[in-house]
């Protein structure tokens, strides 16, 4: 059956950038996948994977979405009722939380108990910009146990999961935070996979697999 990848754009994120990479591994893995960018509920509800991406600011992301009519509630309805794959790219990760205290205490998704919070970098520069290593905390199928590979971030907040059985992959700057996150169906990634080498395009052809 052919895939519908539906990447939701909210005017926020380097949409082009992450479905040109899911493109990409589709047709070098022979995956029979339409990877679409759109604003719009309606494709949500027969997407066979939903992938959203975010930069800037949590509050922004969090109005832009809001924003879109209907778009929260139907993304609730098929990620969380209908169990349909779903990954959370950066800005888009932090989104599952339910609270971020960026520049205030704004409201999230609540689909993965946790709060997103300021990086104590200490003498490191922020944001945390550039490669690092992601090592798997818990069995998961979008990284395999024994890799450990660096991968590209850019952010100077981080998810600070409630529950240590949600936490697919942790990294070190400052602190060791937490840098995947996932349940059931459910997947967010604090770097960016599009920017990530082999390991990112990897990863996504495990996503798109599921």
């Amino acid at each position: 059956m052919k895939k519908k990848v539906t990447i939701v754009d909210y005017g926020l994120g380097n949409i082009l950038s992450a479905q040109q990479s899911f493109i990409k591994v589709a047709n070098d893995n022979a995956i029979e996948a339409n990877i679409l960018i759109s604003n719009k509920p309606d494709d949500i509800i027969d997407s066979t994977h939903i992938v959203l991406p975010g930069q800037g600011a949590f509050k922004t992301c969090m109005k832009n979405l809001m924003e879109i009519p209907g778009m929260v509630d139907q993304l609730s309805k098929t990620v969380t009722q209908n169990k349909i794959p779903f990954l959370g790219i950066c800005v888009g990760m932090q989104l599952l939380a339910n609270i971020s205290y960026e520049n205030g205490k704004h409201k999230g998704l609540g689909w993965i108990q946790g709060e997103i919070k300021k990086l104590p970098v200490g003498n490191l520069k922020s944001p945390h910009m550039g490669w690092n290593e992601v090592k798997v905390a818990n069995k998961n199928t979008l990284i395999e146990q024994q890799n450990i590979d660096d991968y590209y971030f850019v952010h100077s907040y981080y998810f600070d999961c409630e529950s240590q059985k949600n936490i697919g992959g942790t990294t070190n700057y400052g602190i060791n935070f937490t840098s995947f996150v996932f349940k059931e169906n459910i997947y967010g990634v604090q770097f960016h996979p599009e920017k990530s080498s082999k390991q990112g395009l990897r990863l996504i052809k495990n996503f798109l697999e599921l």
